[in-house]
């Protein structure tokens, strides 16, 4: 069950990351940036609206891992790191 739920999890930041690429993508059409300057708006946009998934993507990791506790702490605080990078 707990398999499931995270999995459910995982499936639900993935989606809401691809919606967030598609409105970092909007936004710069908005402001009518191409080449370099829409790249670097996109990543840049990305990398901030990714950072509240990766939380909740490792959030669910650890409990397939079925940690608990500091190592649980641990895990999550490098795993959100890793993804920041």
């Amino acid at each position: 069950m707990k398999t499931w739920i995270s999995l459910i999890a995982l499936t639900l930041a993935t989606l809401s990351g691809v919606a967030q690429a598609a409105d970092c993508e909007a936004q710069a059409a908005e402001k009518k940036l191409a080449g370099a300057a829409k790249n670097s708006f996109v990543k840049k946009c990305e990398r901030e609206s990714g950072a509240s998934n990766a939380g909740a993507a490792c959030e669910s990791k650890a409990a397939e891992k079925k940690l608990a506790g500091a190592a649980k702490n641990s895990f999550v605080k490098k795993c959100v790191a890793d993804a920041a990078k």
